[in-house]
C-alpha cells in the first residue's frame, strides 16, 4: 500500500470518527526505536536516517553531525525555515546540545516507509484553546526523503509563525 493511500486513509477515518466520539488521546509507543526498523534492508536504511534525524539532531541538538544526515541541498517545506543543510543547522543549531541517550525520549506514535519517503507521527500536547486549565493531544508529522543514505527533502505540518 503506497504511503499517500496510507495517509488519505488515516486523514479520511479520523474526520469521520471525530464527529462520532470524542478524542482518544494519542500517545508513543514504549519502545520508539523498534519502529525505525523494517525487514526490506533498504527501508530498513531509511528508517535508521530518520531515526537519528529525530534523535541525533531534533532531541539532543546534535547539529554538528547534521551533515551526517542531511544533504547540502536539503529542500524544506516548513514555510519557518530556508532550505539547505546550513539554513536548518543555524535555525535549530543554537540549543544545547544533549548526550545522545540509550533509548530516545520524543515520543513516537509511528513510522511509515515507502519507496525513499520515510513519515514519522509524534503526539503533540496543547491546551485547550476552550479551557486553558485542560490540555489535548493530536498528531505532529515530518516526512523525509531519503537519497543516497541522507535527507534531501522534508515536510512537516508547521503553520508560519
Amino acid at each position: 500500500m503506497s504511503l499517500r493511500l496510507i495517509a488519505s486513509c488515516v486523514i479520511v477515518a479520523s474526520i469521520g470518527c471525530a464527529r462520532v466520539m470524542a478524542q482518544a488521546p494519542v500517545t508513543g509507543v514504549a519502545n520508539p526505536e523498534s519502529l525505525f526498523t523494517d525487514s526490506n534492508p533498504q527501508l530498513h536504511a531509511n528508517k535508521q536516517v530518520a531515526l537519528h534525524i529525530v534523535r541525533d539532531l531534533l532531541e539532543c541538538n546534535h547539529w554538528d553531525e547534521a551533515d551526517k544526515w542531511l544533504t547540502p541541498e536539503y529542500i524544506q517545506h516548513n514555510p519557518n525555515v530556508v532550505s539547505g543543510r546550513d539554513a536548518v543547522v543555524k535555525f535549530f543549531g543554537s540549543r544545547p546540545k544533549k548526550p545522545i541517550p540509550e533509548k530516545m525520549q520524543t515520543k513516537v506514535a509511528a513510522v511509515i516507509a515507502d519507496r525513499d519517503l520515510v513519515l514519522v507521527a509524534f503526539p503533540r500536547e496543547f491546551k485547550d484553546p476552550k479551557d486553558p486549565s485542560k490540555t489535548y493531544t493530536t498528531t505532529w508529522f515530518d516526512m523525509w526523503r531519503i537519497t543516497q543514505g541522507k535527507a534531501s527533502e522534508h515536510w512537516d505540518g508547521a503553520m508560519k509563525q
